[in-house]
C-alpha cells in the first residue's frame, strides 16, 4: 500500500481523538464521559477494559479513580456502552458479576485488570513445562 493510501485508510478508521484500548475496542469522548464502541463479538468485561484502560493511559487517572458504567444493562447487539466519573450518572449495574460492587461503578484499575485475559501469549510468556 502507498503511504498516502496508508494514511487515508488510516484517518478514515478511527477518528482522531479516538483512542485504541489495548483489546481492539475503540473509546470515544462523549460530552462529560467516553463511549466504547461495539466491534465483533465483545462481552461486558471487553467493555470494561477498554473503559480502564482510556481511564488510565489516556486520562492519566488514579487506577483507584470509580468508572461508571451510564448505559444500563443490558445492551442490544451492536450498542455501544457509555462511562461516566460521575456517580450521579451511573447505571444501576456495572452488567458484571463482581462481588462486593455496589452500584454501576469499579475502578479502573479493576476494570483494565480484566484486559489479562485478552492478551495474546506467545511462546516467550510461556513458563518451563
Amino acid at each position: 500500500m502507498r503511504p498516502l493510501a496508508f494514511l487515508l485508510a488510516l484517518t478514515l478508521a478511527a477518528p482522531v481523538h479516538a483512542f485504541t484500548a489495548q483489546n481492539g475496542l475503540v473509546v470515544e469522548p462523549d460530552g462529560d464521559g467516553f463511549v466504547v464502541s461495539w466491534r465483533g463479538l465483545a462481552g461486558p468485561d471487553s467493555f470494561w477494559c477498554a473503559a480502564g484502560d482510556y481511564a488510565i493511559r489516556a486520562l492519566r487517572l488514579n487506577p483507584t479513580q470509580i468508572v461508571y458504567r451510564a448505559s444500563p444493562p443490558k445492551r442490544k447487539a451492536g450498542e455501544p456502552v457509555r462511562f461516566t466519573l460521575d456517580p450521579s450518572q451511573s447505571a444501576a449495574k456495572t452488567g458484571l458479576f463482581v462481588l462486593g460492587a455496589r452500584g454501576g461503578g469499579i475502578t479502573a484499575g479493576h476494570a483494565q485488570g480484566l484486559c489479562e485475559n485478552r492478551r495474546p501469549r506467545n511462546s516467550s510468556d510461556r513458563g518451563a513445562d
